[in-house]
């Protein structure tokens, strides 16, 4: 009994020792960032980057939040998010339904082929979607990041929501198809209401991704009034200097969104991994 309570005593200690680890390799880069964004710009450049602040300097904080433009790019990112996160969900669910429930021909190889698309990087069609959107029209608008944000996070999204819908019983179906509840009412009464966990986690996933997306807006964007919340940090580094406490500044307002949609949605996430590994 001793020797199960010393090595149970062990676990927990090896545990928490990584746990405390961990939490010092995430927080603090965070807490570099924030501590940062309140030098002066000639303490970074004196003292270096690790040097605590002589006194807090607020204005770098103040001075991008009174920005107009910073705001612009905050208004473009998050309409970006929602119509990007609004239409690959619904995309994704209507895939993955009938891949999840249904048997016919094709869709094992349907579903091979998008498991194949997640191997490909999102780098190597760059140039291609460029000349795609100059052809469409939709260069240096916010409108070219929605399609491509959808195209690149809908194969994992449907891989996904496939192994969750797998998961919900058949005879909840069932029992709405006796009660005259057709194929389409199945899936927005049925299907939906009960893949609500698994849609959770695919939007905090995606949409993380999504807000933090930077190779795309700027290739496919060039004036500010289209550019979103990631190139804002350009507006603080020039040819022969750079603003280190504004950028990090900035990256902290920036990251701060997510951190906030992390926090009251963390339940939901947590409730969608434990049910997709229950079902699955």
């Amino acid at each position: 009994m001793r020797k199960k309570n010393a090595r149970s005593l062990a676990s927990w200690i090896v545990i928490l020792i990584f746990a405390v680890f961990w939490l010092l390799v995430t927080f603090v880069p965070f807490l570099f960032m924030v501590i940062t964004g309140f030098k002066q710009k000639i303490e970074t450049i004196m003292y270096g980057a690790f040097h605590m602040p002589s006194k807090f300097f607020p204005d770098n904080y103040v001075s991008i939040i009174t920005d107009p433009q910073f705001w612009t790019y905050f208004r473009n990112s998050v309409i970006v998010l929602v119509l990007s996160l609004v239409i690959l969900l619904f995309i994704s669910a209507c895939a993955a339904y009938p891949l999840s429930r249904f048997h016919f021909k094709m869709r094992a190889p349907v579903y091979a082929l998008i498991v194949a698309a997640m191997s490909v990087p999102m780098h190597v069609t760059l140039i291609p979607v460029f000349q795609m959107t100059v052809n469409t029209g939709l260069y240096d608008t916010i409108w070219a990041l929605v399609p491509t944000n959808v195209a690149f996070a809908t194969p994992i999204s449907v891989f996904i929501l496939t192994g969750f819908m797998k998961g919900i019983p058949m005879e909840l179906e069932e029992a709405a198809d006796i009660d005259g509840c057709g194929r389409y009412a199945r899936f927005f009464k049925v299907i939906l209401p009960l893949a609500k966990p698994g849609l959770s986690t695919l939007a905090i996933y995606n949409g993380v991704n999504i807000w933090n997306e930077f190779i795309f807006a700027f290739t496919l964007t060039q004036s500010e009034s289209n550019r979103t919340l990631p190139l804002a940090l350009w507006n603080y580094q020039g040819q022969y200097s750079t603003n280190t406490a504004m950028i990090m500044a900035c990256l902290t307002l920036s990251v701060l969104p997510m951190i906030i949609l992390f926090i009251f949605m963390q339940d939901k996430l947590v409730k969608g991994m434990m049910a997709g590994a229950v079902k699955g």
